[in-house]
């Protein structure tokens, strides 16, 4: 005979272990309240299970939390949709004004969770020694890289463009915008994004600040952003 199901899993959860259960849960109230004050009785009143039984499947407290906002940065992710890294498709130019639109977007949308958690470094350590959460485990430098490489493998970018210059730039940049926001104690408050800034970076990437064309000389040359 199977052992009996616990209480808070008889309700439509399927075959998901209360370990998992637990964790959605945390994760319901990141994307609620962001992480700030949470505290264990929070937890397992969203559960529905007592605070005890949250000792019983996790290390403690910075275990769950870590690994609900590993949880909370995927869900973010889908909700934002594909990013266009399908090298030969549309311009390079529209696929990294998508591209960094969407980084931003993520950016700001886990901004409150990150920074309810600032003073438990504990969490944020656990959280920094599990897999990437975005990109299928690459992380969006890398990911964007390689689709920069395709890029220019195809002949769309320049032969000596450097993906990986490119992209720590672009991502850099999003952490640029977000990070100062988030250490001044401003993340409870809507971070916007400054008007111009992803035509201002997209313009920066696909042009450079390299000095004025002299005369025979094509601005952009060797890059182009076609249609395949």
């Amino acid at each position: 005979m199977s052992p009996r199901k616990a209480a808070a899993l008889r309700d439509g959860e399927g075959d998901r272990s209360l370990r998992e259960h637990l964790i959605a849960a945390a994760e319901r109230l990141m994307a609620q309240r962001g992480t700030a004050g949470l505290t264990v009785r929070d937890i397992a009143r969203e559960a529905r299970v007592a605070d005890g039984v949250l000792y019983n499947h996790f290390e403690g407290k910075e275990e769950l939390l870590a690994l609900a906002l590993h949880a909370h940065v995927q869900t973010v992710e889908r909700g934002l949709g594909e990013r266009p890294t399908r090298a030969g498709s549309g311009t390079v130019e529209d696929n990294l004004r998508a591209y960094i639109t969407q980084g931003l977007a993520l950016h700001v949308a886990i901004l409150p969770s990150f920074a309810g958690l600032l003073g438990r470094p504990e969490v944020l350590i656990r959280f920094a020694n599990l897999p990437n959460p975005v990109a299928g485990g690459r992380g969006l430098r890398a990911d964007l890289a390689t689709y920069l490489r395709a890029e220019r493998d195809l002949g769309r970018l320049a032969p000596g463009a450097n993906p990986e210059a490119a992209a720590a730039m672009i991502i850099g940049a999003c952490h640029e915008l977000v990070l100062p926001h988030l250490f001044s104690g401003g993340a409870a408050t809507a971070l916007e994004i400054p008007p111009g800034f992803v035509e201002d970076l997209l313009t920066t990437v696909l042009n450079g600040i390299g000095p004025v064309p002299g005369p025979g000389t094509v601005a952009g040359a060797g890059t182009s952003t076609s249609p395949a």
